[in-house]
This record gives structure tokens, C-alpha cells and sequence, in this order.
């Protein structure tokens, strides 16, 4: 495997939204999480992901809904929406993030919906028409096979235990056989390669692999494994990819997230969470991207 540092100067290569553009030309974004055990994960996603694009189609349970309509007065555009009502948003977005706060079967309660179900459903249904970004307990409660059917235009954003989940679902022997003597780092480039997606595994040193190549971004800090942080990360590499590569993307959000963490770090140590963070990546971005 050729593991080779994120290049900053890729950042440069991040889309800027032109003087002269209108609202929806910079990226529209659909974010289906949340539930009735988990409200703040895919808050999170939304807040940092509407400081980015254009809009955000917020779709979750009914006590999240609620949630959000106290967020107006912090947050930029975003609408709302019941999960019962995606068909009607879905087609405006550019990509849709897939799971933050989504329960997983053994936490959820007899009134929360399927999350395997729900994942399947959409997946199904809009798999020829959007792009991905697969989080949380989406991630946990699909099953791999269904990343086929989306070709090239999915990141998958799992942790270290996230990861282990879906390769135990792996039904490929030949899979199975090959990554058992290999490193963690060399198991996300085959995975990678077996379901022709991006794989962003986060962790103290994140790796981000395509078919094609990898990358690893070292960084952050102690601050950073404060609950919520890795939603805040799945909401900003959705935001960018809505007008980005997608390994751009999933590469180019790592490092800007854990910069902004790094920033964190130097004024109040590692006594931070994940609203400040998305407080800071804003602010990171302008210094990394604009100058």
C-alpha cells in the first residue's frame, strides 16, 4: 500500500462560492438522522453543515423537528422536515448524509423506526439519482452489499468499531481471507476496493482510501474525543462534497477538522465540544482555503 501524507495544498482545490452566486448553487444538502434516544448527532452534522452550503433538508423525528426551530436564531438555512416527507426534498439535494443519531437495533426503542430498514428503503430508491456520505448508525445496520449498487459516489465515515462491524458482515470469502493477516490501514484500502467506495476511518491518525489511493491525516488532540465530534466531521465532509471530489472531500474535512481542533487546543486545551468545534471550522476553512 502507498500511505502517503494529505497534501494542505489540495485545499486549494476546495470549490469557492463565486461573488456573483445565487442561493442552492453552492451545495444542498439532505441530512436523515437523528431519533427519539439521539438528538444532538445530527444537530451537530446540521450546524456545521449550514455554515457551508447553500441549504440543508434536515429529515428526523418529530422531538428533533422541535429541536431545531430553537437552532433558527444560530443557525443559517436549513429546513425541516418529517423523515415521512424525504420523497418531497430529496431530488433538490446534491448529496444525502446517511446517519448520525440513527439508532442502532440492540439500543432501540419498540417506537423508533429500522435503521437497517430505513437505510435499505433509500438506498434502493435513490441510488442511481444522489451521492453519500454513510455515518453512525447507518453504517452498523447495513448490509455492505447494498454499497454495489452506488457505484463510485459514496464515503463511508466509520470509526475503529464501526469499521469491525461492517467487514463481520462481509460476505465475501475471498474478502474475509485477505484481510485476516493485514494491518488495520491495509484492510480500509482493500475494503475500499472491494465496494468501489471511499472509506474515511477516523481515529487519532485518520485514513481515507479510494480505489485508486490513500491517505493518512495525523492531528488533533485529546479534546477531540468529546461525543459528537465525529458527527460534526461527517456533517462537514457532506457539506464539502456536495460541490467537491469526493476523496477531496473526505480527505480535505479530515484535515480541516482536526485543525480546527488543533486551534481549540491552543486557547482553552482540550476543554472543548463538539458546538465549538463547529464554531471553529468556519473560521479554519477562511484561513486555509481563501488566503
Amino acid at each position: 500500500m502507498n500511505m502517503k501524507m494529505f497534501d494542505e495544498g489540495d485545499l486549494k482545490k476546495l470549490y469557492k462560492p463565486p461573488p456573483g452566486s445565487h442561493k442552492g448553487q453552492n451545495g444542498r444538502l439532505l441530512i436523515v438522522g437523528g431519533s427519539h434516544l439521539f438528538h444532538g448527532a445530527s444537530l451537530w452534522a446540521l450546524k456545521v453543515a449550514s455554515r457551508i452550503v447553500d441549504m440543508v433538508f434536515y429529515a428526523s423525528v418529530s422531538e428533533n423537528i422541535a429541536l431545531t426551530e430553537k437552532l433558527k436564531s444560530e443557525l443559517y438555512d436549513f429546513i425541516a422536515i418529517d423523515r415521512s416527507k424525504i420523497s418531497e426534498y430529496v431530488q433538490e439535494a446534491d448529496v444525502i448524509l446517511l446517519g448520525p443519531g440513527l439508532p442502532r437495533e440492540d439500543g432501540r426503542e419498540e417506537r423508533e423506526e429500522s435503521t437497517k430498514k430505513l437505510v435499505k428503503e433509500l438506498i434502493t430508491t435513490y441510488k442511481d439519482t444522489k451521492r453519500w456520505v454513510i455515518d453512525a448508525g447507518a453504517l452498523t445496520e447495513m448490509d455492505p452489499q447494498l454499497l454495489l449498487q452506488l457505484k463510485d459516489n459514496v464515503i463511508l465515515t466509520p470509526h475503529k468499531g464501526e469499521f469491525e462491524t461492517l467487514k463481520r458482515k462481509v460476505q465475501s470469502a475471498k474478502f474475509k481471507a485477505a484481510t485476516q493477516n493485514l494491518k488495520l490501514k491495509e484492510q480500509v484500502e482493500l475494503f475500499a476496493k472491494e465496494y468501489n467506495c471511499i472509506v474515511l476511518l477516523k481515529g487519532q491518525e485518520d485514513v481515507v482510501c479510494s480505489i485508486k489511493e490513500c491517505v493518512s491525516i495525523v492531528g488533533g488532540n485529546a479534546g477531540m474525543t468529546k461525543g459528537g465530534t465525529g458527527d460534526v466531521l461527517a456533517g462537514l465532509v457532506a457539506a464539502l462534497y456536495c460541490k467537491n471530489d469526493a476523496f477531496l472531500a473526505a480527505a480535505a474535512g479530515s484535515f480541516i477538522n482536526k485543525k480546527a481542533g488543533e486551534s481549540l487546543y491552543k486557547s482553552v486545551g482540550p476543554y472543548f465540544n463538539a458546538s465549538d468545534l463547529c464554531d471553529e471550522i468556519p473560521k479554519v476553512i477562511k484561513e486555509l482555503v481563501l488566503k
